[in-house]
């Protein structure tokens, strides 16, 4: 079997590690920041959560507001906990394997592992993040992003945003090996030192013909996730569906809700699970798919933080506060560390 050519990295600019990508929004940041007499100002998009949800924030507190009917059963343990203590808690949940544990703070996918048996908790806990959130597996087959943003004395907000996510996957031929479908994959080629790592055993398997394989159930861009843009699903009737999800969140404005549902069909009946609300360090993740290109991604990102600072000044006016500079400093560099620490790694 012949191997596929992949584009190089440096030519596909959805992989482009954060700190380039970003240059030409820390322009607009600065001039915003001008304006506000405030580099801390996008800490007001979002006065119910801790920096506006930029950084260090809790993404367990925000979940816990939502309407029980969108929220999978969740767990927060402060401290790591042992693994008498978290099945102690499965069981009285009522969770059961899989499982999905993550950080309480934390960003690109870090520490987020579905976990399917006591060995693989196990291994996890032996170098858990201090902050530890269980959540049970919502096994539905779609997940999507979706940008939300309301002004503030609004009823009703706006979507701006929609990515369906196309986890990392192979479709056997009945003849190839697992290595050599992934050598026939570009996006598998993107990862290959990973997975080959990940399914050492299994390497030369040959997956019948038509039979699907999903490589990384984790719907993160930098686990090989293809962030697809739907831009054609927005609609009033959408809408209306995270207006609602929204009214019990305390004084939130400007987001990101990662979902899971059955179908879109579905997800407009209000029949989806919230995986994670993100705050001020949303992004409209439909920029990242493979066709965007480069100047029509810039040119919503730009929109989407002129929305930011716009709400922010908005609530400004309310008479929300913005924190000191030294505390928006240091929030700022516990972000960048974190982005460093966690890029969007092709291996």
């Amino acid at each position: 079997m012949s191997t596929k050519t992949r584009i190089p990295r440096w030519l596909k600019w959805e992989f482009w590690p954060y700190h380039i990508f970003y240059i030409p929004v820390s322009f607009l940041f600065i001039i915003h920041a001008f304006r506000s007499r405030s580099l801390a100002y996008i800490t007001l998009s979002n006065p119910g959560m801790r920096m506006g949800g930029f950084s260090n924030y809790s993404k367990y507190d925000i979940l816990r507001q939502l309407a029980p009917k969108f929220l999978p059963r969740t767990v927060l343990f402060q401290s790591a906990p042992t693994l008498a203590l978290l099945k102690q808690q499965m069981q009285q949940e009522g969770i059961s394997y899989p499982v999905i544990l993550k950080p309480d703070q934390g960003e690109r996918g870090w520490k987020v592992e579905k976990i399917s048996n006591e060995t693989q908790l196990i291994s996890y806990l032996s170098d858990a993040p201090e902050k530890l959130m269980l959540q049970e597996y919502i096994d539905l087959p779609e997940e999507y992003g979706i940008m939300y943003y309301r002004f503030p004395g609004h009823a009703t907000g706006t979507i701006s945003s929609v990515m369906k996510r196309q986890f990392l996957t192979v479709a056997g031929d009945g003849n190839s090996t697992l290595i050599e479908l992934f050598q026939q994959n570009e996006r598998c080629m993107y990862h290959i030192k990973r997975l080959t790592t990940k399914f050492k055993n299994e390497l030369e398997t040959v997956l019948p013909a038509d039979e699907e394989m999903i490589l990384e159930e984790i719907g993160n861009h930098n686990r090989g996730t293809t962030f697809f843009s739907a831009q054609s699903l927005i609609s009033s009737a959408l809408v209306k569906v995270f207006d609602e999800a929204s009214s019990t969140l305390n004084e939130f404005y400007f987001g990101r809700y990662d979902v899971r549902t059955h179908s879109f069909d579905e997800m407009l009946k209000g029949n989806f699970k919230v995986i994670e609300v993100n705050g001020a360090n949303s992004e409209p993740t439909h920029i990242y798919d493979p066709d965007m290109s480069l100047w029509k991604a810039y040119r919503d990102l730009f929109h989407h933080w002129t929305i930011l600072f716009r709400i922010s000044m908005q609530n400004r006016k309310r008479g929300f506060i913005p924190p000191p500079a030294k505390d928006f400093y240091s929030a700022i560099r516990s972000h960048l560390k974190e982005k460093a620490q966690h890029p969007n790694k092709i291996d």
